[in-house]
């Protein structure tokens, strides 16, 4: 089946786009979400209107999220859980975990779904990509240390110090 995109679908295209996907999804997501319609002859016509219409939509809201995005850039969180012998987590470090500890640390409000990494399982430092907009995707760092480590202290305190100077850089960014 060939859809015509009206908005901008993760890992299948931008609006305007013409695609080729399976009959189901189209006719039992895309189509009634209203985020694709049939790629019927007259609807091929409006291709370029809609484009034209997706690509000032995604050029406000990459400048609104912009801001988020820097706080997020580099941003390292630290994480204690119960390890074994080999660094094995008892537990994991799940897409919400991480989310909330943004959500607190900054302020923001993201959704876990907009976080992509697989559920952290092993001691040490991993990469998390936050997916705000198709374009703006920051990486923030998550560290994971074994339950009593001395060197949580220590990577607590500077990451924090340096998130705090990162918002008053924004803060006196928008009183400019």
């Amino acid at each position: 089946m060939k859809v015509l995109l009206i908005k901008d679908v993760y890992k299948l295209g931008h609006a305007g786009d013409v695609r080729r996907v399976a009959d189901g999804y189209g006719r039992n997501y895309l189509i009634p979400h209203g985020l694709a319609m049939l790629a019927t002859p007259g609807a091929l016509k409006q291709a370029d209107h809609i484009r034209a219409k997706a690509e000032a939509r995604r050029v406000i809201i990459n400048n609104e999220m912009s801001g988020i995005a820097k706080l997020l850039e580099g941003l390292v969180i630290a994480f204690t859980s119960k390890a074994g012998e080999t660094g094995k987590l008892y537990g994991s470090i799940t897409t919400q975990t991480i989310t909330d500890a943004i959500n607190e640390k900054l302020g923001t409000k993201i959704d876990r779904r907009q976080v992509e990494v697989q559920p952290i399982r092993t001691l040490g430092e991993h990469k998390a990509q936050i997916r705000l907009t198709v374009d703006l995707i920051p990486e923030v760092t998550v560290m994971v240390y074994r339950e009593g480590d001395a060197r949580l202290q220590a990577a607590e305190s500077a990451p924090a110090a340096e998130t705090k100077e990162m918002e008053s850089e924004s803060e006196e960014e928008a009183t400019e």
